[in-house]
């Protein structure tokens, strides 16, 4: 698939490409970079890139990127786009500061207007005063020298350690179960089409198993604590950040189960056969647009993968046009569930 239009990393670029700004000789360090019609090796050498969502990492490396989930080189330049998520953007300008090297070193960083540029900017001016701007594309393009010593330094790190993993759900029957971060699906909480799938998961389900989309492992967790007989479980989530904290929150069952989890674009499809499969899908990519296409191909994918006479436990909005892609992929398909704008599915594949 060709890149998409992105005005944030079109916006981005700008300054360089106007020769407002010089690209180092030594390159520059990218995070939560996104592959684009403008960014190719050729014109942007030296570039490293960091990304921990799976698709976009691929869509980099197609480009001829190589990419990392994370790390902590420095360098010169820091290029950034910060996403919606507040903590989750204050976190990553603080990284970005951080891993910015020598008095002159730069962070420069997009955001879209309508997506709170004018706040991020100012987060920035915190950390590094002052920031210089430009206007391009509907997003604004900031940049400031952390290492000048006009910022608040212990606001930098104080914000840095904002994605750190942290307990979620004190005070609640889940006090100190689980941890999470700002930023990743249902951070803070039991998503509640997850929590609607979870009491209608029987107990007799049993053998390999594996959870699509996986989060921060709530979904699996209620799995297996709810179904002895599972054997194995293959956690599929295609951003980084979050398959660290399901690894953490499994970790009860590791005794007992065989664990496996996997950094994986679902929509690609499944390396494995499965007895069981329970997923609830996303059905955004990274900006607010609805995208049914990726409920569907997880839907295709686990059709696949699950032997004859396996089945597909799924939860979804009710408004999604799920049901021609599970009538194609599945002999038997009934809706368990309607409640609070969500449906809960058992789809079986023909067979045994």
């Amino acid at each position: 698939m060709p890149p998409q239009d992105d005005p944030a990393l079109d916006a981005l670029l700008f300054p360089f490409q106007i020769g407002r700004l010089a690209w180092p000789d030594t390159g520059a360090l990218f995070l939560r970079a996104r592959a684009g019609v403008g960014l190719v090796p050729s014109a942007w050498p030296g570039l490293v890139c960091e990304q921990s969502s799976r698709p976009e990492a691929a869509a980099l490396e197609r480009a001829g990127f190589s990419v990392d989930t994370g790390g902590d080189s420095r360098h010169q330049l820091v290029l950034v786009l910060p996403p919606r998520q507040r903590d989750e953007a204050r976190a990553l300008l603080a990284e970005a500061a951080a891993r910015a090297q020598g008095d002159d070193a730069l962070v420069v960083a997009s955001v879209p207007n309508s997506e709170g540029a004018k706040a991020i900017e100012a987060d920035l001016a915190r950390i590094a005063d002052p920031v210089d701007t430009l206007s391009k594309h509907k997003c604004r393009v900031f940049w400031a020298r952390p290492n000048q010593g006009r910022g608040d330094a212990a606001l930098a790190q104080q914000w840095r350690s904002l994605d750190a993993p942290r307990p979620i759900l004190e005070g609640t029957e889940w006090d100190g179960r689980f941890v999470s971060r700002p930023g990743v699906f249902a951070w803070d909480r039991i998503d509640p089409a997850s929590a609607l799938l979870a009491t209608h998961l029987p107990a007799g389900l049993a053998g390999r198993a594996a959870d699509l989309g996986a989060g921060w492992g709530f979904l699996s967790d209620a799995l297996l604590r709810r179904c002895p007989g599972i054997t194995s479980l293959h956690l599929y989530e295609a951003e980084a950040r979050a398959l660290e904290l399901a690894r953490r929150n499994l970790a009860p069952h590791a005794g007992r189960v065989a664990l496996d989890f996997r950094w994986h674009d679902v929509t690609a499809g499944l390396p494995d056969r499965y007895d069981v499969i329970v997923s609830n899908p996303p059905f955004h990519g990274p900006g607010r647009a609805a995208r049914p296409d990726i409920g569907r191909a997880f839907i295709g994918a686990a059709a696949q993968a699950l032997v004859p006479g396996g089945t597909l436990w799924l939860v979804a909005n009710r408004h999604l046009p799920y049901e021609q892609a599970l009538g194609e992929g599945f002999a038997e398909v009934e809706t368990l569930a309607q409640q609070g704008g969500f449906k809960v599915v058992r789809a079986r594949r023909a067979g045994r």
